[in-house]
């Protein structure tokens, strides 16, 4: 998947088209995201205890990957992404590692852990 937890994205398409946000959970199985503050929705949730209070409350619904962009960290405009890989010969493993790139400038795009 193009973006991943943490990644700063702007929506595309829909309802919330021009909002940014942060990613807060990425599902691989449906190919759907969470984001901050986006595609907020309204929760009718039932006291199950004397203690707890019955109400609204809202929270974020998820949207398909496909509707987002990733924002370039340098510019702060939306990019596509494309993957490049590097062989590192100092890697122990002498694996290949692969890094996102920005398709605009060909600068790479960190991943926030």
């Amino acid at each position: 998947m193009h973006v991943s937890k943490g990644d700063t994205v702007r929506v595309m398409r829909g309802d919330d088209k021009g909002k940014e946000g942060k990613v807060l959970r990425v599902f691989l199985k449906t190919g759907r995201v969470l984001i901050e503050g986006v595609n907020m929705v309204k929760m009718h949730r039932k006291a199950r205890t004397a203690e707890e209070t019955s109400g609204i409350r809202e929270a974020p619904a998820s949207l398909h990957s496909s509707n987002v962009m990733l924002l370039d960290p340098k510019s702060g405009e939306p990019t596509r992404t494309k993957a490049r890989f590097d062989t590192d010969a100092t890697h122990i493993e002498r694996r290949r590692t692969k890094e996102r790139v920005s398709v605009k400038n060909g600068e790479p795009i960190p991943r926030v852990r």
